[in-house]
This record gives structure tokens, sequence and C-alpha cells, in this order.
């Protein structure tokens, strides 16, 4: 009796020892199945203030591979940055192309989700003056920053406007600027300057002159780069950057290609609820100044 006793104590302890190792393994399973399927970090977005002699450099790194999105957006009528990036619950912005600040129309392109949203051949005052009309064509074609689906994934690119869309690729939105800052600046190409003899006949932007500028650019691995320059309000008439000078500090923070925005007076960036203005005035003031066309992080 004592040994049939022992036995279904044996007996017990066996089965108990059984089902603990049985649901340990069951719970490492369960574990190591949900730490299987965890999504993968996502690099976020990347704000840099740069204090240079002559200018504070505003940046904005915007991954390929991040869960932001960057769209253009076109406001009916002329207003600060900081308000249409409120309007829009953006996490981000920064001035865009071209316009006239008279009738308030674009002069440079903007497409969104497919449409033409801004198209400068509908504004009067840009067409029909005289002083464009020799560089019209080439003022029609420059440069604009494009984003594309292709297949499942999303790609930017900076190209001239009579670019042809890539092969698998659907172009999704646009923003025009220019000219070209990298990988060289195409100022005369674009209609920006003309040169007659050797001799400087056209130079719209004072493109070697120091002042507030914006621009875009395209890293190595694809991700965005946003750049904004401001002056100095101790310096006013001494500060800010040349084109040349832009180009050169894209070009060593790793940018591939790059495009000039509109700059001067319309230099704006926004982050996380602060505004921050390129311009001043002789006095130091900053110059806030309405604009046409922007892009925002959503």
């Amino acid at each position: 009796m004592k040994k049939l006793w022992l036995l279904f104590w044996i007996l017990v302890s066996f089965l108990g020892v059984a089902v603990v190792l049985f649901y340990s393994v069951q719970n490492r399973s369960t574990k190591a199945s949900y730490q299987a399927i965890e999504a993968p970090h996502q690099p976020e977005i990347e704000y840099k203030s740069y204090t240079l002699p002559r200018a504070v450099v505003h940046t904005l790194l915007i991954p390929k591979t991040s869960r932001f999105s960057v769209k253009p957006v076109v406001s009916p009528t002329l207003k600060l940055l900081e308000n249409i990036a409120t309007k829009h619950q953006a996490f981000a912005a920064i001035n865009g192309g071209f316009f006239d600040p008279v009738n308030q129309k674009t002069t440079s392109i903007v497409i969104r989700e497919g449409a033409l949203i801004a198209d400068p051949k509908l504004n009067e005052r840009f067409i029909n003056n005289p002083k464009n009309a020799p560089y019209l064509d080439k003022m029609l074609a420059r440069s604009e920053l494009r984003r594309y689906i292709c297949g499942a994934t999303i790609r930017y690119d900076i190209t001239l406007r009579n670019e042809a869309i890539p092969d698998s690729c659907r172009l999704i939105d646009a923003l025009g600027g220019g000219p070209s800052l990298l990988p060289e600046l195409n100022l005369v190409p674009e209609g920006f300057a003309d040169v007659a003899n050797g001799k400087v006949i056209r130079d719209a932007l004072g493109s070697n002159q120091l002042n507030a500028r914006t621009a875009v650019g395209i890293t190595v691995d694809g991700s965005l780069l946003w750049v904004m320059v401001a002056q100095k309000p101790e310096t006013p008439t001494t500060s800010g950057m040349s084109l040349p000078e832009l180009a050169k500090f894209m070009k060593s923070l790793g940018v591939e290609k790059a495009m000039n925005l509109d700059g001067g007076s319309s230099s704006s960036f926004y982050y996380k609820g602060q505004a921050f203005y390129g311009k001043v005035d002789s006095k130091g003031n900053w110059v806030k100044r309405p604009v046409k066309s922007v892009l925002l992080v959503f």
C-alpha cells in the first residue's frame, strides 16, 4: 500500500513539472512571436541651427523613410508662413516658389495630388511683361522639386519642368522654384541671369550679393533637407549668403541635388510652433512678408 502511494505522488509530481515546462515554453514562444512583429524603427526629422560669421542657418532633415509626409500648399491670398502652417496643423513649414506681390498670383508652378493648383501661365503680369519676353521659355521650364510614387516607394527629385517622368513612376506633387544650385548653379539656363559681351545684363536674384535665402535639397540617400539662411540683425547690410555660398554650404551637408526657393523678404521657416524669418531691415528688425506657396510637413 505504501508503495502504491509513493508511486502515485511520483506520478503527480512528474505531471506538475511537465505542465510548468509546457507553459514556460508557450510563454517564450509568445514573446518571441510578439518581438518578431514589432514595427521597424523609423528615423525622426532633425532640426539644426548653424551660427556662422555672416548668417544663422536653420535646417530640417526629413529622412526618406520617416513617418512624416511633405506637401506643397498654395494660399488663395498672401499669408504669413506661420499662419498657413497653423491653419493646416503642420509640424514644420518653409516658404516656397516665386509670386507677384501686386496681383498675388504665382510665377512658379505647383502640383498637388496630381492636380495643377498654381500655374504661372495664368499670371498675365508675368506672361506679358516685356522684360520677361526674351527669357520666358526658360522661365516656364525652371527647376522644381518633385515627389513621385514608384511602385510602393516615395521618391523625391529636383529637375527641370520639361523633364520626363521616370518609367514606372507617377508624379504626385511638384513645387517650382529655381535656379538649380547643385550639382551646378544654373542661373543662365533658367532665365535668372544673362551675360552679353562678357558683361552681366541680368541678375534677377542678386546671386552674388549677401541676402536671406531659402532652398531645398536631396541628400545622397534620398532624404530631404530644407535650408533657410537668416541675416543677422546687428549687421543687416553685410549678412546672409550669396547663391554660390548657399550651394557650397548645402554640399557640405551631404546634399546631392539642390534648388533655390524664393528668398530675401520671403525667407521664412516654421518648426514646432516657432517661426523664424530671414530678412532684416536697415534697423535690424525682422521682415515678415506674406507668401503664396509653401512646403508643409505633416
